[in-house]
């Protein structure tokens, strides 16, 4: 006979020991689905249509509900190398090298962006889950974290909140926020109310009268040496978009070159006779490296207009060459001259990679522009979203803060 007490010792001890592999079994489940969530998600939103930014707003609730932190590394690490994957081809494209270049820095932009969401990473649930995830989104919004700060989802504020500037902003922030906590789909069925009533009478932002904004395809050839048989298309160009009633057109990043003398009094010449003004992308060399700049030319002025705040890093700013004491480079001014003036227009300058950051356009966006430029030298996307990100990006915080919006790039 078995004694009662060893009986139930041994029926205790049987039931309970397929308990821990239940819950690890569907902690696994869970995890590789909010992983797999995550690639569709980052891949849809960061598609290139305005319209479907907002996917990016279910990030929040798959990082916020992964079951451990290196799940939720995971997550945004899906996320994010889904919706940057044209980097390695980009990468390919610009230095001509093979693939596993384009990898290594796209996985090195993710890192950053992983590191900074499963550090803050909360295993309760509510208000500081919240909390912090804010404070991820505000560090991969500004310098340092910001410089590689692309795919926000509060870009889809603009696609959401047509119109409303800073209280569409704000709305955006308390969606994602609430996105993070067990009230999530409250926030998810506003938004895709929101979301559906802004799609239903879409409308592109304008150019405003008078501007327009000339794409190119000289793909790699624009800008990288000097070409008067190129500068004197491009004027033919601008002198015949004036002939239309253009008087602000706007070129495309390093439209004009290596800015000199010599090109400088070339445009200012070939403006004669003309009250055009051309907004145009050159580069302004100095002992330290180089500006990545607008230049405004006229037929009695030629200046520049403004520096770029975030060049490119590791292909265009390259501040290693400083602290080596080497020079060159592009200069990074990070907060420098938000807004600048011409024609009696205040403009929010976009260079570039500066249209898929956040801190530019809303250090802009504090200054009351009139107009935001935004232009691009993106032959090296070929193959690629890249382009159409920047412009559904940009497009969307026009579309935000009601403002005309004049594109220009180089293809």
């Amino acid at each position: 006979m078995i004694p009662a007490t060893s009986a139930r010792s041994r029926h205790r001890a049987f039931s309970a020991s397929p308990g821990p592999s239940l819950p690890s079994a569907h902690s696994s489940w869970r995890g590789a689905a909010v992983v797999v969530a995550a690639v569709m998600v980052g891949a849809l939103a960061w598609s290139g249509h305005v319209l479907a930014l907002p996917f990016a707003c279910a990030f929040p609730t798959l990082w916020a509900f992964a079951p451990s932190r290196w799940i939720s590394g995971a997550v945004s690490a899906a996320y994010f190398l889904a919706a940057s994957r044209g980097l390695p081809q980009g990468v390919v494209n610009f230095y001509g090298t093979d693939l596993g270049v384009g990898i290594a820095l796209w996985i090195g932009a993710a890192a950053i962006f992983v590191l900074v969401h499963a550090v803050l990473w909360q295993r309760r649930p509510g208000c500081e889950r919240a909390l912090w995830f804010g404070l991820a989104a505000i560090l991969m919004s500004v310098p340092p974290f910001g410089i590689v700060g692309w795919a926000q989802p509060i870009t889809a504020a603009g696609v959401l909140f047509p119109g409303w500037g800073w209280w569409g902003l704000a709305a955006t922030a308390a969606i994602l926020l609430t996105m993070t906590t067990r009230k999530w789909p409250i926030a998810g069925i506003a938004a895709a109310g929101f979301w559906a009533w802004s799609a239903a009478d879409w409308i592109a932002p304008a150019q405003p009268g008078g501007w327009v904004g000339l794409d190119t395809k000289l793909g790699s050839a624009l800008g990288r040496a000097p070409d008067l048989d190129q500068s004197r298309v491009l004027l033919e160009r601008v002198r015949e978009a004036g002939a239309t009633d253009a008087r602000i057109v706007v070129l495309p990043e390093s439209a004009a070159g290596l800015w000199t003398p010599t090109t400088s009094g070339f445009w200012m010449d070939g403006l004669q006779g003309t009250d055009i003004t051309v907004i145009a992308g050159a580069a302004i060399v100095n002992r330290e490296g180089y500006d990545n700049a607008m230049v405004e030319i006229s037929a009695g002025r030629a200046r520049r207009l403004y520096g770029e705040r975030m060049p490119v890093p590791i292909s265009m700013w390259q501040p290693w060459l400083a602290w080596t004491e080497r020079g060159g480079g592009a200069k990074a001014s990070f907060f420098g001259n938000p807004l600048v003036e011409t024609a009696g227009r205040r403009i929010a300058p976009l260079i570039c990679y500066e249209q898929l950051l956040v801190w530019p356009v809303l250090q802009s966006m504090l200054h009351s522009p009139d107009v935001i430029v935004a232009i691009g030298n993106d032959w090296w996307t070929a193959g690629t979203t890249i382009l159409a990100i920047q412009r559904a990006s940009t497009e969307a915080w026009a579309r935000l803060f009601g403002l005309p919006l004049v594109l220009s790039f180089n293809t």
